[in-house]
């Protein structure tokens, strides 16, 4: 239906501004520091001079981004720059004579910016990495959630088991 000046009344909303979900790269290093910085800083007190992480945080994404490793990542991409990430590493499982998938992943670093959230960006990120998950032929996704994302995750297929042991040290 269009209204007196050919505006079409159902038109749908401009999505050239929404924030963009690609495979990271290692040029994306700096960025995906800043965002891994903010994360965990908001989590507790930083150990560490914000300068030092980052020189150190940079350089060990961009040698996991830059070619053949079990590390992969994705980031969200708005206007104002990085506003998302989630990574995933690759786990082989040792060769099986039965029928059984021989890999796991490990999802970790899942954090979207706040003012991101609540608008299914969180979601895209998630997709993308289990759509590399699913590719791949892995057999288990796991991660340790926060309690804010359970619900998150568990809108993608996850469920608590209680057959994993681990132990802290």
């Amino acid at each position: 239906m269009r209204e007196r000046w050919g505006v079409n009344k159902y038109a749908t909303m401009d999505t050239s501004l929404e924030p963009r979900v690609r495979r990271a790269i290692a040029a994306d290093a700096n960025g995906l520091a800043e965002l891994r910085f903010a994360f965990r800083a908001s989590l507790a007190e930083p150990v560490e001079s914000r300068p030092e992480f980052l020189a150190r945080c940079t350089t060990w994404m961009r040698s996991r981004l830059g070619g053949e490793t079990p590390w992969r990542a994705w980031i969200l991409e708005a206007n104002s720059g990085p506003a998302g990430t989630v990574w995933l590493q690759i786990v082989e499982k040792l060769p099986n004579p039965v029928v059984e998938r021989e890999l796991h992943a490990y999802i970790t670093n899942f954090f979207v910016q706040a003012d991101h959230r609540g608008r299914g960006a969180g979601g895209r990120l998630l997709s993308a990495a289990l759509a590399e998950c699913e590719a791949l032929g892995v057999d288990t996704v796991f991660l340790w959630p926060t309690p804010q994302s359970r619900t998150l995750y568990e809108r993608h297929g996850f469920a608590t088991k209680d057959s994993v042991m681990f132990r802290v040290f």
